[in-house]
């Protein structure tokens, strides 16, 4: 319920306002609609359906890649210099992966999708570094879409990127709204059908305005969350050991006797930090 009302109130807005001219603005929509449909059905066969399971994980992960590879393909193809890939924090150091960058730019998307998903287990622990990470990319997407301050930053510039901004803003918006029902105790949660589109979202985004690994730094919440699994799941079938209490890593500091809202606070303050710090890629170069 929580989940379907932020990706109507990021998406309508978004309608509103955006051009639709641009390509950028419908890949985001259909990333975000179609990764929504697909928690929408894990969601479904958890609580309807009573199957704990819900959408087998090969499943779902299959469906979020050929999507993000469409996605991701339709614009290389319209735009071949989206197959460059562009490291922050150096001058003109640029890789030119071409069609090869369709399967790293999928990649990015079901990775940040995944790793959203997985950093939703506490009461507004995912939804405040989404909403820090939609800020970000606001004004990435927003610099990436001028041509003049684009040029003086040395970031790539994006036809059409601006319109981003507003899908980015929708979003910011959208969570704050469902941050006021979502914060400890929740009385709304977020679910599948938000975590995965919001995170496939973010990935589409960094993607689409060349600022891929640039995403890696702001979103270091969601790729901590995601190693700690990586990291758990790899040392219990090698050694038969947990590196963590339990994983993702946030309910590894609830078993330490740290109280949840301690927890989100303390990740919220980490995922700011780390915005200011991908800000600051924009003129370290």
């Amino acid at each position: 319920m929580g989940g379907g009302m932020i990706l109507f109130a990021t998406i309508f807005p978004t309608l509103l306002w955006a051009d639709w001219t641009v390509p950028l603005t419908w890949y985001v929509i259909a990333v975000t609609v179609g990764y929504g449909l697909i928690g929408f059905l894990d969601d479904y066969m958890k609580v309807s359906k009573r199957n704990a399971k819900g959408v087998s994980g090969k499943s779902r992960i299959i469906a979020e890649i050929i999507l993000a590879a469409l996605i991701s393909g339709i614009h290389l193809s319209m735009f071949p210099n989206a197959g460059d890939v562009v490291f922050p924090l150096f001058k003109d150091w640029i890789v030119h992966l071409g069609w090869i960058w369709v399967a790293f730019a999928a990649f990015v998307i079901v990775g940040s999708s995944n790793a959203v998903n997985l950093t939703d287990g506490l009461d507004g622990l995912a939804i405040g570094p989404v909403m820090t990470t939609a800020s970000t990319f606001a004004i990435l997407a927003y610099v990436a879409g001028n041509a003049k301050i684009a040029d003086y930053l040395l970031v790539p510039y994006v036809f059409g990127a601006g319109e981003l901004t507003i899908f980015c803003a929708s979003l910011v918006g959208a969570g704050l709204g469902f941050l006021w029902y979502n914060t400890y105790p929740a009385q709304v949660f977020m679910g599948d059908v938000g975590s995965l589109p919001l995170g496939g979202a973010l990935g589409t985004v960094a993607v689409l305005i060349k600022q891929e690994l640039v995403l890696a730094i702001v979103g270091g919440v969601f790729v901590i969350e995601a190693l700690s699994v990586i990291t758990q799941v790899i040392s219990f079938k090698l050694t038969g050991r947990r590196v963590f209490r339990m994983a993702p890593i946030h309910h590894h500091f609830e078993l330490k006797g740290w109280p949840e809202p301690k927890v989100i606070v303390r990740f919220w303050i980490i995922s700011i930090v780390l915005s200011i710090l991908g800000l600051l890629t924009l003129k370290l170069r």
